[in-house]
């Protein structure tokens, strides 16, 4: 169960890293290249980029968070 918890903390950091690194870099670009005025590439790959780890991760959060529900319900229970 150690392993699963430190990979649920690993995750979260990960996802708080990237969203952080996100606001500071391209605080005003989404990851898609349509807006009003032109982007620049760099930017618009670079929050796609970023969007792609947080999103990663927070999925591999959820993932774990879940197993580590149910591994508790299923210890409870038997």
């Amino acid at each position: 169960m150690r392993a699963a918890w430190k990979i649920l903390c690993l995750s979260a950091i990960v996802l708080a890293a990237t969203l952080g690194v996100a606001h500071l870099l391209v605080p005003d670009v989404g990851p898609v290249g349509y807006a009003e005025e032109p982007q620049s590439s760099w930017a618009i790959l670079t929050a796609f980029a970023l969007r792609a780890v947080a999103l990663t991760a927070a999925w591999v959060a959820i993932i774990t968070s879940s197993l580590l529900v149910g591994t508790k319900l299923y210890r409870t229970l038997r």
